[in-house]
Protein backbone atom coordinates (compact mmCIF):
# COMPACT_ATOMS: atom_id res chain seq x y z
CA UNK A 1 0.00 0.00 0.00
CA UNK A 2 1.17 3.24 -0.87
CA UNK A 3 2.45 6.29 1.71
CA UNK A 4 2.40 9.38 0.66
CA UNK A 5 3.09 11.92 3.04
CA UNK A 6 2.02 16.01 3.04
CA UNK A 7 4.21 18.94 4.19
CA UNK A 8 2.70 22.23 3.48
CA UNK A 9 2.73 26.24 4.32
CA UNK A 10 -1.38 25.72 4.15
CA UNK A 11 -2.18 25.79 8.07
CA UNK A 12 -4.77 24.16 9.56
CA UNK A 13 -7.70 26.65 9.32
CA UNK A 14 -8.25 27.23 5.56
CA UNK A 15 -9.62 23.62 2.90
CA UNK A 16 -6.21 23.46 1.44
CA UNK A 17 -5.08 20.33 3.09
CA UNK A 18 -8.37 18.56 3.29
CA UNK A 19 -8.94 19.11 -0.12
CA UNK A 20 -5.55 17.25 -1.01
CA UNK A 21 -6.08 14.87 0.95
CA UNK A 22 -10.00 14.30 -0.24
CA UNK A 23 -8.77 14.31 -3.93
CA UNK A 24 -5.69 11.84 -3.28
CA UNK A 25 -8.20 9.46 -1.59
CA UNK A 26 -10.47 9.95 -5.03
CA UNK A 27 -7.99 8.55 -6.94
CA UNK A 28 -6.35 5.86 -4.46
CA UNK A 29 -9.01 5.34 -1.90
CA UNK A 30 -6.44 2.55 -0.54
CA UNK A 31 -3.41 5.16 0.26
CA UNK A 32 -2.22 5.74 3.57
CA UNK A 33 -1.68 10.27 3.82
CA UNK A 34 0.88 11.01 6.90
CA UNK A 35 0.96 14.49 7.41
CA UNK A 36 4.10 15.41 8.39
CA UNK A 37 3.73 19.59 8.85
CA UNK A 38 1.18 22.06 7.77
CA UNK A 39 2.39 24.79 9.49
CA UNK A 40 5.87 25.50 7.63
CA UNK A 41 6.06 29.32 7.96
CA UNK A 42 4.43 30.89 4.86
CA UNK A 43 6.91 30.89 1.46
CA UNK A 44 9.89 29.50 3.90
CA UNK A 45 11.60 27.31 1.79
CA UNK A 46 15.01 26.66 4.15
CA UNK A 47 12.20 25.74 7.10
CA UNK A 48 10.55 23.52 4.81
CA UNK A 49 13.75 21.62 3.34
CA UNK A 50 14.99 21.28 7.12
CA UNK A 51 11.98 19.68 7.93
CA UNK A 52 11.60 17.54 5.09
CA UNK A 53 15.65 16.84 4.92
CA UNK A 54 15.05 15.20 8.99
CA UNK A 55 11.65 13.46 8.20
CA UNK A 56 12.08 11.72 4.96
CA UNK A 57 14.46 8.55 5.97
CA UNK A 58 11.83 7.82 8.46
CA UNK A 59 9.39 6.69 5.98
CA UNK A 60 9.80 3.24 4.33
CA UNK A 61 11.22 3.00 1.01
CA UNK A 62 8.84 3.82 -1.96
CA UNK A 63 7.16 6.58 -0.34
CA UNK A 64 6.12 9.51 -1.83
CA UNK A 65 6.54 13.24 -0.43
CA UNK A 66 4.74 15.97 -1.70
CA UNK A 67 5.70 19.30 -0.93
CA UNK A 68 3.70 22.29 -1.40
CA UNK A 69 5.57 25.20 -0.30
CA UNK A 70 5.90 28.20 -2.75
CA UNK A 71 4.30 26.08 -5.61
CA UNK A 72 2.99 28.53 -7.96
CA UNK A 73 4.30 27.71 -11.42
CA UNK A 74 5.95 30.47 -13.87
CA UNK A 75 9.12 30.68 -15.65
CA UNK A 76 11.21 30.80 -12.46
CA UNK A 77 9.64 27.84 -10.46
CA UNK A 78 9.11 25.16 -12.18
CA UNK A 79 7.89 21.67 -11.07
CA UNK A 80 9.76 19.06 -10.62
CA UNK A 81 9.64 15.43 -9.44
CA UNK A 82 12.53 13.80 -7.99
CA UNK A 83 13.88 9.79 -7.59
CA UNK A 84 16.29 10.06 -4.46
CA UNK A 85 17.78 7.28 -1.88
CA UNK A 86 14.22 5.23 -3.11
CA UNK A 87 12.00 7.59 -2.26
CA UNK A 88 10.35 10.22 -4.61
CA UNK A 89 9.70 14.42 -4.17
CA UNK A 90 7.29 16.61 -5.84
CA UNK A 91 7.58 19.93 -5.21
CA UNK A 92 8.65 23.11 -7.29
CA UNK A 93 12.13 23.87 -8.04
CA UNK A 94 12.67 26.55 -5.93
CA UNK A 95 15.84 25.32 -4.37
CA UNK A 96 13.48 23.03 -1.64
CA UNK A 97 15.73 19.71 -2.12
CA UNK A 98 18.93 21.23 -1.94
CA UNK A 99 19.86 20.61 1.33
CA UNK A 100 18.44 16.48 0.91
CA UNK A 101 20.46 16.93 -2.37
CA UNK A 102 23.68 17.95 -0.98
CA UNK A 103 23.83 14.88 1.27
CA UNK A 104 22.76 12.72 -1.31
CA UNK A 105 22.84 12.81 -5.48
CA UNK A 106 19.26 11.82 -6.73
CA UNK A 107 18.67 9.30 -9.07
CA UNK A 108 16.52 10.77 -11.40
CA UNK A 109 15.13 14.77 -11.32
CA UNK A 110 11.86 15.34 -14.45
CA UNK A 111 10.48 18.69 -14.72
CA UNK A 112 6.96 18.16 -14.59
CA UNK A 113 5.25 19.01 -17.86
CA UNK A 114 1.78 17.73 -17.83
CA UNK A 115 0.11 20.75 -17.10
CA UNK A 116 -1.02 21.28 -20.67
CA UNK A 117 -3.60 18.77 -19.78
CA UNK A 118 -4.79 20.67 -16.56
CA UNK A 119 -6.42 23.87 -15.89
CA UNK A 120 -4.77 24.79 -12.85
CA UNK A 121 -5.05 27.35 -10.48
CA UNK A 122 -4.12 25.06 -7.25
CA UNK A 123 -1.35 23.01 -8.68
CA UNK A 124 -0.40 21.44 -5.86
CA UNK A 125 -4.27 19.86 -6.17
CA UNK A 126 -4.21 18.97 -9.22
CA UNK A 127 -0.61 18.30 -10.19
CA UNK A 128 1.34 17.54 -7.77
CA UNK A 129 -1.69 14.57 -6.42
CA UNK A 130 -2.04 13.52 -10.46
CA UNK A 131 1.67 13.18 -10.25
CA UNK A 132 2.08 11.19 -7.17
CA UNK A 133 -0.83 9.08 -7.59
CA UNK A 134 0.44 8.33 -11.08
CA UNK A 135 3.93 7.27 -9.04
CA UNK A 136 1.75 5.23 -6.65
CA UNK A 137 0.10 2.88 -9.05
CA UNK A 138 3.61 2.13 -10.55
CA UNK A 139 3.92 4.91 -13.04
CA UNK A 140 7.12 6.14 -14.29
CA UNK A 141 8.80 9.51 -14.12
CA UNK A 142 9.44 9.78 -17.16
CA UNK A 143 5.30 10.07 -18.46
CA UNK A 144 5.37 13.18 -16.54
CA UNK A 145 8.16 14.79 -17.15
CA UNK A 146 11.09 15.44 -19.01
CA UNK A 147 14.47 14.43 -17.72
CA UNK A 148 17.07 17.51 -16.33
CA UNK A 149 20.35 17.21 -14.33
CA UNK A 150 20.29 19.77 -11.50
CA UNK A 151 18.05 21.73 -9.76
CA UNK A 152 18.07 25.00 -7.99
CA UNK A 153 20.17 25.42 -4.96
CA UNK A 154 18.91 27.05 -2.22
CA UNK A 155 21.34 30.23 -0.13
CA UNK A 156 22.86 29.10 3.60
CA UNK A 157 22.60 25.60 3.15
CA UNK A 158 26.72 25.13 3.74
CA UNK A 159 28.65 27.56 6.52
CA UNK A 160 30.90 30.06 5.63
CA UNK A 161 34.61 28.48 6.76
CA UNK A 162 37.29 31.79 6.26
CA UNK A 163 40.65 31.01 4.37
CA UNK A 164 43.22 29.83 7.45
CA UNK A 165 40.02 27.78 8.88
CA UNK A 166 40.04 29.84 12.58
CA UNK A 167 35.98 30.77 11.81
CA UNK A 168 32.71 28.89 10.55
CA UNK A 169 29.84 31.23 9.82
CA UNK A 170 26.84 29.88 9.93
CA UNK A 171 23.34 31.36 9.95
CA UNK A 172 20.12 30.21 11.55
CA UNK A 173 17.61 27.97 9.31
CA UNK A 174 15.28 27.09 11.75
CA UNK A 175 13.40 28.20 15.05
CA UNK A 176 11.31 24.83 16.23
CA UNK A 177 8.37 24.72 19.12
CA UNK A 178 10.18 25.46 22.10
CA UNK A 179 11.92 28.11 20.23
CA UNK A 180 15.17 26.96 19.96
CA UNK A 181 17.50 28.00 17.27
CA UNK A 182 18.62 25.48 15.01
CA UNK A 183 21.85 26.78 12.59
CA UNK A 184 23.14 25.26 9.23
CA UNK A 185 25.80 23.48 11.19
CA UNK A 186 26.29 20.08 10.93
CA UNK A 187 28.26 18.01 13.74
CA UNK A 188 30.01 16.39 10.98
CA UNK A 189 31.33 19.78 9.41
CA UNK A 190 31.88 21.42 12.89
CA UNK A 191 34.97 18.34 13.56
CA UNK A 192 35.96 18.68 10.54
CA UNK A 193 37.36 22.27 10.65
CA UNK A 194 38.22 22.15 14.85
CA UNK A 195 40.29 19.30 14.69
CA UNK A 196 39.87 19.36 18.52
CA UNK A 197 40.93 23.04 18.98
CA UNK A 198 38.68 24.92 21.89
CA UNK A 199 35.88 27.49 20.09
CA UNK A 200 34.04 29.88 21.07
CA UNK A 201 29.93 30.16 19.75
CA UNK A 202 28.57 33.49 19.22
CA UNK A 203 25.07 34.77 19.01
CA UNK A 204 24.54 38.54 19.10
CA UNK A 205 25.98 39.14 23.21
CA UNK A 206 25.92 35.46 23.98
CA UNK A 207 29.07 33.28 24.20
CA UNK A 208 29.57 29.75 24.73
CA UNK A 209 32.39 27.36 25.06
CA UNK A 210 30.61 23.97 25.29
CA UNK A 211 28.55 22.21 23.01
CA UNK A 212 26.53 19.36 24.48
CA UNK A 213 25.44 16.15 23.75
CA UNK A 214 21.46 16.75 25.52
CA UNK A 215 19.93 19.53 27.35
CA UNK A 216 19.88 18.13 30.52
CA UNK A 217 23.65 18.18 30.84
CA UNK A 218 23.32 21.36 31.95
CA UNK A 219 21.75 20.40 35.14
CA UNK A 220 23.45 19.36 38.24
CA UNK A 221 21.33 16.50 39.92
CA UNK A 222 23.54 16.56 43.42
CA UNK A 223 21.68 19.38 43.70
CA UNK A 224 17.45 19.12 45.19
CA UNK A 225 15.05 20.12 42.73
CA UNK A 226 13.63 23.00 44.19
CA UNK A 227 17.18 24.74 44.75
CA UNK A 228 18.09 24.08 40.94
CA UNK A 229 16.68 26.78 39.16
CA UNK A 230 17.78 25.06 35.46
CA UNK A 231 14.63 26.56 33.28
CA UNK A 232 15.47 29.15 31.56
CA UNK A 233 19.42 28.49 31.16
CA UNK A 234 20.77 28.75 27.87
CA UNK A 235 23.32 25.97 26.17
CA UNK A 236 23.96 24.91 22.59
CA UNK A 237 23.84 21.32 21.87
CA UNK A 238 24.12 19.41 18.78
CA UNK A 239 20.64 18.05 18.07
CA UNK A 240 18.65 14.86 17.19
CA UNK A 241 19.37 15.86 13.49
CA UNK A 242 23.39 16.59 14.75
CA UNK A 243 22.76 20.75 13.77
CA UNK A 244 24.19 22.81 15.87
CA UNK A 245 21.45 24.37 17.73
CA UNK A 246 20.65 27.47 20.54
CA UNK A 247 18.31 26.19 23.00
CA UNK A 248 17.08 27.33 26.46
CA UNK A 249 16.40 24.61 28.73
CA UNK A 250 13.23 23.43 29.06
CA UNK A 251 12.15 26.67 27.17
CA UNK A 252 8.90 27.80 26.43
CA UNK A 253 8.06 30.93 24.65
CA UNK A 254 5.01 31.76 26.60
CA UNK A 255 6.73 30.93 29.92
CA UNK A 256 10.03 31.37 30.77
CA UNK A 257 11.30 32.41 27.48
CA UNK A 258 12.91 30.78 24.26
CA UNK A 259 16.42 31.11 22.79
CA UNK A 260 14.93 33.08 20.16
CA UNK A 261 12.82 35.82 21.80
CA UNK A 262 15.60 35.95 25.30
CA UNK A 263 18.48 36.30 22.73
CA UNK A 264 16.72 37.88 19.89
CA UNK A 265 17.53 35.31 17.18
CA UNK A 266 15.43 35.02 14.25
CA UNK A 267 15.85 33.25 10.92
CA UNK A 268 19.09 33.99 8.87
CA UNK A 269 20.47 35.70 11.49
CA UNK A 270 24.47 34.91 12.10
CA UNK A 271 25.80 32.26 14.38
CA UNK A 272 29.57 32.44 14.49
CA UNK A 273 32.47 29.77 15.83
CA UNK A 274 35.53 31.03 16.62
CA UNK A 275 38.47 28.41 17.10
CA UNK A 276 40.83 29.67 19.59
CA UNK A 277 44.76 29.24 20.19
CA UNK A 278 44.78 28.05 24.22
Amino acid sequence: MAIITLTTDFGEKDHFAGAIKGEIYSELPDVNIVDISHSVSPFNIPEAAYIIFNAYSSFPKGTIHLIGIDSELNEENKHIAIKLDDHYFICANNGIMSMICAEIAPEKIVEINIHDKIDSNFPVLEVFVKVACHIARGGTLEVIGKQIKKIKPIKDVIPFVNDDKTQIIGSVIYIDNYGNVVTNIKKKFFESIQKGRPYEVSARNYKFRTIHHKYSEIVNFSIPPEKRNDEGRSLVVFNSSNYLEIAVYKGNPETVGSASSLMGLDLRDTVTINFLNE
